[in-house]
């Protein structure tokens, strides 16, 4: 599976555990809820800065959401 589509499964989890809509999200993260939308549905990936920025609103440091990614993406076997 593709990174950018397992980052945007990773994202959506922890959205929906902490409670926030994507309209929620971008306005804690100081992002667009479009965007938002694109990085859920893998259609876009995120920047360094937009983690960092994501990482508050999801109560995880940056690197958290990295290691998830990488965990899921081992665990679906794909790089």
């Amino acid at each position: 599976m593709d990174l950018a589509v397992k980052f945007g499964q990773v994202l959506r989890e922890l959205r929906k555990q902490v409670g926030l809509t994507q309209e929620q999200l971008g306005f804690e993260a100081g992002l667009e809820r479009n965007y938002i939308s694109m990085l859920e549905r893998g259609e876009r990936q995120p920047t360094l800065s937009t983690l960092v920025k994501l990482a508050k609103p999801l109560r995880k440091r940056a690197s958290q959401l990295v290691e998830l990614v990488e965990t899921a993406c081992d665990a679906a076997g794909s790089d």
